[in-house]
């Protein structure tokens, strides 16, 4: 199967990615793919001590420390918290993004979370991995790159917490083994260290690197049950297989050893 090795995470903020799908993404840099992460925003809102503009610079410095750590290149669209709308300067800004990755691979958030900012990015993702291969589709004031040559492959990571926005519990298409990740995962997050002290002031306890944990354990009992064999940690993910959308499941081709099917 042959596409351009470049993969790329998108999220809504700094630190979606290093809680959703870093493990994943450190292994495809593992396997020598070329590694890229966007937030949509900065994450203006994530403080009670800082100011919006305070901590969007200390946000970002975050960002950009982890993607160090993890091997990847950090870009940032340049929408703002609770700023994320289906609308066509977003859409053309997103496909921008696309165009000058040029990945063959993107990883993003699920259509159904428990935020609006998470869901829009999901839609803007999906939207600008198909529009990004559309020559006439203008992005020219965005990006010197016309357009990609193919749809590239798309996944959805796991929602916060395992569940839609009702609660309901929801059901992933397959895992991916990351165990023997979990500490580097704890080292990605810890980077972002203006949430992490925030949630510690706030509970009196680490509850940020707690909270990853805990989520990769319940996502590792899922995997465990689908393989009948114990797996401590796991990512979850469901791929995007409409129509003009790759088929194949890359990701279990290329980590066939840590890809667990759920159905």
């Amino acid at each position: 199967m042959k596409t351009r090795q470049i993969a790329l995470a998108v999220g809504a903020h700094p630190d979606d990615v290093e809680f959703v799908c870093s493990g994943t993404m450190a292994l495809l840099g593992a396997a020598g793919w070329e590694l890229h992460v966007a937030t949509l925003t900065l994450g203006d809102y994530g403080s009670d001590e800082y100011s919006a503009q305070e901590i969007r610079l200390i946000r970002r410095a975050e960002a950009e420390q982890a993607c160090e750590l993890l091997g990847a290149s950090y870009h940032y669209v340049g929408l703002h918290d609770f700023g994320i709308f289906h609308d066509d300067r977003s859409n053309r800004m997103v496909t921008a993004l696309l165009r000058d990755v040029n990945p063959g691979l993107v990883i993003t958030h699920p259509p159904v979370d428990y935020l609006t900012d998470h869901e829009v990015t999901s839609r803007l993702v999906r939207n600008a991995c198909f529009y990004a291969a559309v020559p006439n589709y203008d992005t020219l004031s965005l990006s010197r790159v016309e357009r990609i040559a193919t749809v590239p492959w798309l996944y959805y990571a796991h929602p916060v917490e395992g569940t839609d926005l009702f609660g309901e519990l929801a059901v992933p298409a397959f895992y991916v083994d990351i165990s023997d990740l979990i500490e580097r995962k704890a080292e990605f997050l810890a980077c972002h260290a203006s949430q992490r002290d925030w949630l510690r002031a706030h509970h009196g306890i680490d509850e940020y690197l707690q909270i990853m944990r805990r989520w990769g354990a319940e996502q590792g009992k899922g995997a465990s049950e689908a393989a009948s064999r114990p797996i401590e940690y796991a990512e979850a993910f469901r791929q995007h297989r409409g129509h003009a959308y790759p088929k194949e499941n890359i990701l279990a081709e290329l980590l066939e050893d840590r890809v667990i099917r759920n159905r």
